[in-house]
C-alpha cells in the first residue's frame, strides 16, 4: 500500500515539472527504484494507471529500473551484493555493513512533448 502514496507524490512532481517546462504531454517516466525499498513493480504500475492524473499524463507510461542492494566491507573497502543468506564479503570473508545502495527511489528522466 506504500506504493499508492509514493505514486501520488510522483504524479504531483511530474505534473509540476511538465508545467514548468511548458510540456503538453509526458509520454514516459523513467524511475530508478532500489530493491530494498520493497516497492513492487506491479503495484507501482497499477497505482500509476489507476490514480487520477492531469491531462498531460494521459496515456503516459512508467519504466522501472531496479537497483540491487549492496553491502560495504570496511576491512577491504569492497562493495558487494548480499548473498541470500550471508552478509559475508566475497573478497575477505568479513561481515559487510548495510549501505543506502538499493534504497533509491527517484525520477531518472521524463519524455515530454511541447
Amino acid at each position: 500500500m506504500h506504493e499508492c502514496s509514493v505514486i501520488e507524490q510522483l504524479i504531483k512532481i511530474v505534473t509540476q515539472k511538465a508545467k514548468d517546462n511548458h510540456a503538453t504531454k509526458v509520454s514516459k517516466i523513467n524511475l530508478i527504484v532500489g530493491e530494498a525499498t520493497g516497492y513492487m513493480e506491479e503495484s507501482l504500475i497499477y497505482y500509476f494507471n489507476s490514480l487520477p492524473k492531469d491531462s498531460c499524463l494521459e496515456n503516459s507510461t512508467i519504466s522501472i529500473t531496479y537497483i540491487k542492494p549492496k553491502l560495504f566491507c570496511d576491512v577491504c573497502n569492497n562493495y558487494f551484493e548480499r548473498n541470500r543468506f550471508s552478509f559475508d564479503c566475497p573478497v575477505c570473508g568479513k561481515i559487510g555493513k548495510m549501505t543506502k545502495i538499493g534504497m533509491e527511489f527517484y525520477i531518472e528522466s521524463m519524455e515530454i512533448e511541447d
